[in-house]
């Protein structure tokens, strides 16, 4: 068999490491070996800390929301409870943004916060109410999948008058 020289295809991948290393202190930017073990290290680092910085933005939206709520007088939890009780969707990044660029704004919210944290049982009411109409478009939803069959059998039971000339469309308006 003849033999194969690899040496410009090795150089190559060695280069392209050192590159890689260029900037490391010592020998982890002059030598191959330790360049290279310093470069898997340095991989696995970016990689726990790109997890990281979620968290890290995390904390830091939610200590400038705690800012602009102790300048509103209220707490960052109990203002957090008064946002899910007014049942306001809005996400941390947002609401810091909001605090920092239109302080105003923020204020509304803090506000609007407050008095739902005042008047729990209000909005429990309206929440029950809004449950309600989603049952309801749900059962609507879920007798539009039955069978003409079943549908009448249904309006049966309700006590409802039902031909044997109505259509799908015509037996779920009634029974709506």
């Amino acid at each position: 068999m003849t033999r194969v020289k690899g040496g410009v295809v090795s150089k190559n991948r060695r280069r392209k490491v050192l590159k890689q290393a260029k900037g490391y202190f010592g020998s982890k930017h002059r030598l191959y070996k330790t360049a290279q073990e310093q470069l898997f290290h340095s991989g696995a680092y970016s990689y726990q800390d790109r997890k990281k910085r979620k968290g890290d933005f995390r904390k830091l939206w939610i200590t400038r929301i705690n800012a602009a709520c102790r300048e509103n007088e209220i707490s960052y939890s109990k203002f957090i409870d008064g946002l899910n009780k007014a049942n306001i969707e809005i996400n941390r990044k947002m609401l810091s943004e909001l605090a920092i660029s239109d302080p105003k704004e923020f204020t509304k919210i803090v506000d609007l916060a407050k008095d739902a944290l005042k008047n729990p049982k209000a909005k429990k009411e309206e929440l029950k109410k809004e449950e309600k109409v989603k049952e309801t478009k749900k059962e609507v939803e879920d007798l539009s999948k039955k069978t003409v069959a079943e549908l009448k059998n249904i309006a049966k039971e309700k006590g409802l008058e039902v031909t044997s000339s109505m259509k799908k469309a015509d037996i779920l308006e009634l029974l709506k």
